[in-house]
């Protein structure tokens, strides 16, 4: 072959190697960041699950517009809500404190971070529900938030008591002090908890055994023991459409929101919202 001819021909393949390192270059952008993100999180973090971190401002905003659309307030009412959970200096001390004195300090940040936990807050704050149950309740960050909502529905006229459940006889440690006065979790094992509640749900969160088949057997027990304008949140929706499905099956709305957090390497999950119209 020619020397003209052999040129030639590698034209193809150098015209593939600079479109490649082209688009390697595309892909690390996107990349760089969240790794850069984890090697902080190594030397700043001890966490080992339930990952928690900031929303970005402007995914923030994005909640408070959903929720206001979803449950007929002002954007500005949401937002409000947001930001009392944000504000509430009392609860990040108790959460704090309640941190350091656990015997998990180890594997828990004592920086307070809620992520889409807010929007678990403006949901209560805005519904004021009689009655919350939350499947899963680990440290307790979650019930804390709720009975800080359902402190200030109080505060207002409006009478609620969360109930969390989980199979971990230690979890919940978070939920103590005045916070231990507006909820408690049941122990045992969830499914078993939930066929024994016989209490009216206005507000249920999944966040329990995170497979689908579990997931779907919660929403069928507790679909007869939901009030008529009750809503349900699945906090596992970003990784199964079991909720979705259970919407479907029950007339009911599905939306979804996912979370965008700030400076971390974990990409998020959301906010699985099952309503009716």
């Amino acid at each position: 072959m020619s020397s003209l001819k052999r040129n030639i021909a590698k034209i193809p393949v150098l015209g593939r190697l600079l479109l490649m390192g082209y688009r390697a270059k595309i892909a690390l952008a996107y990349s760089l960041g969240p790794l850069a993100s984890a090697f902080k999180w190594l030397w700043t973090s001890r966490e080992t699950t339930n990952f928690t971190y900031d929303l970005e401002e402007k995914n923030k905003r994005y909640l408070a517009s959903l929720l206001a659309e979803l449950l007929d307030v002002d954007y500005s009412e949401a937002l409000g809500y947001i930001r009392e959970l944000e504000d509430d200096a009392f609860l990040t001390r108790h959460l704090r404190s309640a941190t350091a004195a656990s015997d998990f300090a180890f594997m828990a940040d004592d920086q307070v971070h809620y992520g889409r936990r807010l929007g678990w807050y403006v949901i209560t704050r805005v519904i004021k529900p009689r009655t919350i149950v939350e499947t899963g309740v680990d440290k307790g960050l979650g019930a804390c938030v709720l009975a800080a909502a359902l402190m200030k529905n109080r505060e207002e006229g409006h009478e609620g008591r969360y109930y969390g459940t989980d199979i971990n006889p230690k979890a919940g440690y978070l939920l103590s002090g005045r916070y231990a006065e507006y909820g408690e979790v049941l122990y045992g094992d969830s499914i078993q908890s939930l066929t024994a509640f016989d209490k009216k749900i206005d507000l249920f969160i999944n966040d329990s055994d995170h497979s689908a088949d579990y997931e779907a057997r919660e929403y069928q027990i507790i679909a007869g023991k939901l009030s008529e304008q009750a809503i349900v949140l699945g906090d596992n929706s970003h990784l199964t459409d079991k909720l979705l499905e259970f919407s479907l099956q029950s007339n009911r709305r599905f939306v979804y929101f996912q979370e965008q957090p700030e400076n971390h390497w974990y990409r998020g999950a959301g906010i699985g919202i099952s309503f009716k119209a």
